[in-house]
């Protein structure tokens, strides 16, 4: 069969004038309608949308558990294939001459930052405690609940959902917007890293699915990011003094954050966010990046020389070890049967495992976006290793040292019970408040703490807003979209907010689920995709044909949308 030339043209249409000037109205508005519908529903009905988001939520992680297991395997093989296949580890994503945009230090702050750094504010001690507790290895009998027999495997099982795995679906997403973006000059939208299996035919309905898709996922994702550091940065801004209106107690004696709480917060992020976002990626966000990693370095300095040093290191060093090795069999097992042993290790990984890869998965448009758009100019090997082994390492450090701390200070009893108790968000302040015995010096960490949790949050919630309205323009990230990103800042500030009021942290990840299944399927197909691409370019240039779009093919592209508004002649398929 003979090779066809690279599709280097692959018009969207969008609106010529009016609000929606520079937009695809079937993406903006399928997509606006879907998220809009979601808010209203949950706050007219909301018990009628917790109860049927519940039964979903219940169906999706009892029946996907294989899918979703088997779907990060392969993400994870596809990565280390593509970094060690010798054609593929030196392609360059982008044209011959194009270099990076941005030094490694910037590069790794805003991918750790937009990524999954606000996790690590809350996860980084509540999860390894959680597993500390109870991991399949104690549901299996080989180690004790709490004892210093499974010290080690929680880190292990807390370095599987964070480490290699989660950022190899985000290194996916971003290799295959990056590749066509940069070396097709195609709209760096998620419908282009599809073209080698559906060609043309992604200029018009189909594309636009994918992209609402897209939009529709990275909302609900974000959103549930956001709702952890909304939790986490209440009981801050509590402890703080800000004021006891912020949070409320429940009949049975629960704390949790008061409807005020949720507002006032919602509106102070996602107002310096919207700030940011305008601002654009070069400044505002790569600004707060830098910050949050200063005060990271700040805050993991003081847990490693005040905290558990050495059971820290010993957490990072043998727990990795023990993660690797571990690996290959924690990827690939599905827990299921009808035995007491069986029915716990199953719904353990629905909770846990199914649950994040889920969480991933719809993050993965936003975080994979955001990454292409920083990474032009990056071999594809240097970008696999960088956006997956430099981002886990920090997670494991994060994980090691913070979470290591949080254990020894109840293995020794010294915490006596204090961060087992404390709620996800608070086990942070619980524990550098046993570290450090002065009030002031307890108040002045806590307002760190808050800074910087602060900072992670804006860093997400404007990075998502930014790539959403490119998804929505075509891939178009010029001024035009300026007005919509209020509207999205807004939107996903609602999302927010009505999911949390209306059944807190689990309304949201109901709905993540639910949103992130869709997606999975179009993952699968963007890394079969990439794989084809980057096979036929190893025959193109066999052949000596072109692998590269001509320098001037994208401002030719945005010269020709902006005069006509609509899509030229579909070119062929590759």
């Amino acid at each position: 069969m003979a090779l066809k030339p690279i599709l280097t043209d692959l018009p969207i249409k969008v609106a010529k004038r009016g609000f929606y000037s520079g937009f695809n109205l079937d993406v903006t508005l399928s997509s606006k309608i879907v998220i809009g519908l979601l808010v209203i529903w949950a706050v007219a009905f909301p018990n009628n949308a917790g109860r049927i988001l519940g039964e979903f939520n219940s169906f999706i992680l009892t029946n996907f558990a294989t899918w979703y297991v088997a779907v990060m395997a392969f993400f994870v093989i596809v990565c280390l294939g593509l970094a060690c296949w010798p054609i593929a580890g030196k392609l360059k994503l982008g044209l011959p001459d194009d270099v990076p945009e941005f030094d490694n230090f910037s590069w790794f702050s805003m991918m750790f930052g937009a990524g999954i750094g606000v996790g690590m504010l809350t996860w980084a001690v509540a999860e390894p405690i959680y597993h500390f507790n109870n991991n399949p290895d104690v549901i299996l009998g080989g180690a004790t609940a709490a004892g210093a027999d499974n010290a080690m495997n929680a880190f292990k099982w807390s370095y599987l959902h964070w480490g290699f795995t989660a950022w190899s679906a985000y290194a996916i997403a971003g290799l295959g917007l990056a590749f066509f973006a940069y070396r097709r000059s195609l709209p760096l939208t998620i419908r282009s890293s599809l073209t080698p299996l559906f060609g043309a035919r992604l200029s018009g309905k189909l594309g636009h699915v994918i992209d609402a898709v897209a939009v529709i996922a990275t909302v609900l994702g974000v959103a549930q990011t956001l709702g952890f550091g909304v939790n986490q940065f209440i009981d801050g801004l509590s402890r703080i003094g800000v004021g006891d209106w912020l949070m409320r107690t429940d009949a049975e004696g629960a704390v949790s954050p008061s409807v005020l709480g949720i507002l006032v917060a919602i509106t102070v992020i996602m107002g310096a966010s919207t700030l940011s976002a305008l601002s654009g990626v070069g400044k505002g966000i790569k600004w707060l990046s830098n910050l949050n990693m200063v005060l990271s370095i700040f805050l993991l300095g003081f847990l490693m020389i005040f905290g558990a040093t050495f059971f820290g290191a010993q957490a990072f060093f043998v727990g990795i070890w023990e993660y690797i090795v571990a690996l290959p069999a924690m990827m690939v097992s599905v827990y299921g049967g009808e035995s007491e042993t069986d029915v716990a290790l199953a719904s353990w990984q629905g909770g846990w495992t199914v649950f994040y890869w889920a969480w991933w998965v719809a993050f993965a448009p936003f975080v994979g976006l955001f990454l292409a758009r920083i990474s032009k100019g990056r071999t594809i090997r240097e970008f696999v290793l960088g956006a997956i082994l430099v981002p886990a390492l920090m997670c494991f450090v994060w994980f090691a040292w913070a979470g290591g701390t949080a254990i020894d200070l109840e293995l020794s009893g010294q915490a006596g019970g204090a961060i087992f108790e404390a709620t996800d968000g608070g086990k942070i302040f619980a524990m550098t408040d046993i570290l450090i015995g002065s009030e002031i010096l307890q108040y002045a960490m806590a307002v760190i703490i808050v800074v910087l949790l602060m900072t992670y949050l804006v860093t997400s919630a404007d990075s998502a807003v930014l790539i959403v309205n490119t998804i929505n323009a075509a891939g178009d990230e010029g001024p035009k979209a300026r007005p919509h990103i209020i509207f999205w800042g807004v939107a996903l500030g609602a999302v927010v907010a009505a999911l949390l009021i209306i059944g807190g942290i689990g309304a949201i990840q109901t709905a993540m689920v639910i949103g992130a299944l869709p997606f999975s399927v179009v993952m699968v197909l963007m890394a079969v995709s990439l794989i084809k691409a980057i096979w036929l370019d190893s025959r193109r240039l066999k052949a000596g044909m072109p692998t590269t779009a001509e320098p001037n093919v994208a401002e030719l592209h945005h010269q020709k949308g902006a005069a006509q508004g609509r899509p030229g002649q579909p070119s062929p398929a590759e």
